[in-house]
């Protein structure tokens, strides 16, 4: 599976380089997926900008992602530009669970955003 990974110190953006999401390569994506969040990326900024097929599997991966990052940061979609996978993830109703945002950097900005919020809440508990 083609993919490049931006790391960054608040987020990190995983670019798909792939046109297809399928049984074939979501299990490449999902083993990335628990690398990262074993590396500890707080925040995932998951690029579909080339993705223009996505199977079960592929939504299973990123469903995988999803679960990872619950409770421990920020997962995003963006750059979900293909008609097709837009109308997959509303029919399946994964719209409603993924955080999807136009663009990359609007969703660095919705990441740190959302970063500042749990700091802001972490130093309220105290």
């Amino acid at each position: 599976m083609k993919f490049t990974v931006d790391k960054n110190e608040r987020y990190t953006v995983l670019s798909v380089n792939e046109e297809n999401l399928n049984t074939l390569n979501a299990p490449h994506l999902k083993s990335e997926f628990v690398i990262l969040h074993n590396e500890g990326v707080t925040n995932l900024i998951l690029d579909f900008k080339d993705i223009k097929y996505v199977d079960s599997s592929g939504l299973s991966a990123i469903l995988t992602a999803n679960r990872l990052w619950e409770g421990k940061g920020t997962l995003v979609l963006t750059n979900v530009v293909n008609e097709n996978v837009q109308q997959l993830i509303k029919i399946s109703r994964l719209d409603t669970v993924f955080n999807i945002i136009p663009t990359t950097q609007e969703s660095i900005d919705y990441v740190l955003m959302e970063e500042i919020e749990r700091e802001l809440q972490s130093g309220s508990d105290d």
